[in-house]
């Protein structure tokens, strides 16, 4: 009989402080999108990233739409975007009119192949987005150049990668824009929400504007259309809780990862996380790719296994191929080789914030037990 969870596959961590935070902004009265934390939130991740601009938001997906609204994209326009990532990267394009356009990962990072971009680019194009997914930074530098060789906006989705880091620099601060979610498995979290950073003040206006429904100087005159994208105060009360702790957060998901890597790395068949000497990962989750011959059992059966003892875990991201609201947008020569595979074969396993070391050691127990390839196979 399959077991209950016992171990999911994230489980954050809300701090003290956060909770504090909560009950003064619930006594205070001011529980909306108006209140002291909200505008200390925005100060204050901010200059974490290293930026002038925050503007809080009510999720990453809508950082994503404010983005492209801001930018002046439209109908008309070809955004650059990885094939290898959440919907809300790509979705965000289509809000707008415009079309994304896929390029294929690579398979050592699973971030955007950057040796595919030009090939992908017209006359269309306006802008790229680089997505850091699973706390992986992209490769920076070659995006950056290529945006200045064609003249194209660069748009970091940074919602898996909170305090990662590119030759230094902090995801999120190289681009034109960058955006943030604060979804519950993220390292920090608001239960929901999200955060845009940018140096630009005129976008950071045009982005407070269409976030809060285009107010005019003249509250409840409205000079455009806008949206509620607001995040509340009782929200912002915990991200300004969490981001205390966020040092603290990233050393435990180092801790993770190197844990998980020291039980795993001599298992054939499992492919562990790789991390380029440009990128300071942070590990959002846990990521691994399954090859069912060399391992001896698919990844679905492996999947099951171990809900059997009440671990839970998910698979990756699907190929703009297996997505049926796309099917009428793709291109025939839209294919997308190693996004394919990763897709297949990868899954993440538990690696939430509250996980202890003794339940990386049951999860770790249970895949070296089942590599039986005469068995499984």
């Amino acid at each position: 009989m399959q077991k209950s969870i016992k171990i999911p596959v994230n489980e954050p961590l809300i701090s003290s402080q956060a909770k504090i935070n909560v009950k003064k902004a619930l006594d205070s009265g001011w529980i909306s999108s108006s209140g002291e934390f909200v505008g200390q939130f925005e100060s204050d991740f901010a200059k974490f990233i290293g930026v002038s601009e925050g503007i809080s938001v009510s999720n990453g997906t809508a950082a994503l739409h404010i983005a492209m609204l801001s930018l002046g994209i439209g109908p008309g326009d070809e955004i650059i975007v990885p094939a290898f990532t959440m919907a809300s990267t790509w979705m965000a394009v289509v809000y707008v009119g415009a079309k994304p356009i896929f390029v294929d990962c690579e398979l050592e990072t699973f971030n955007m192949d950057v040796s595919l971009i030009k090939k992908k680019i017209t006359k269309k194009t306006k802008a790229l987005i680089a997505v850091h997914i699973y706390g992986h930074s992209s490769d920076m530098d070659a995006i950056l150049r290529i945006a200045n060789e064609y003249g194209l906006f660069v748009v970091e989705d940074a919602a898996e990668a909170h305090g990662a880091r590119y030759k230094g620099r902090m995801c999120g601060s190289m681009g034109d824009i960058g955006c943030f979610s604060f979804y519950g498995n993220k390292i920090i979290t608001t239960g929901e929400g999200g955060m845009i950073v940018t140096n630009n003040k005129v976008l950071a206006n045009k982005m407070r504007k269409f976030k809060d429904l285009h107010h005019s100087d003249k509250r409840f005159i409205h000079d455009g259309i806008g949206y509620n994208y607001r995040l509340t105060n009782i929200q912002a009360a915990i991200g300004c809780g969490e981001l205390k702790n966020i040092k603290l957060y990233l050393r435990k998901k180092q801790h993770i990862a190197k844990l998980y890597s020291k039980l795993l790395k001599n298992i054939d068949g499992i492919r562990l996380p790789i991390t380029k000497k440009y990128s300071t990962n942070v590990y959002w989750m846990f990521a691994v790719l399954i090859d069912d011959v060399k391992y001896g059992c698919t990844k679905e059966k492996l999947k099951l296994i171990l809900k059997e003892h009440g671990i839970d875990t998910r698979d990756f991201f699907y190929s703009p191929n297996l997505q049926p609201v796309l099917k009428d947008s793709l291109r025939q020569d839209d294919i997308f080789p190693v996004t394919d595979l990763i897709s297949s074969q990868g899954m993440y396993l538990p690696s939430g914030l509250a996980i202890s070391d003794k339940d990386i050691l049951t999860v770790c127990e249970v895949i070296i037990k089942n590599q039986n390839p005469r068995k499984n196979l």
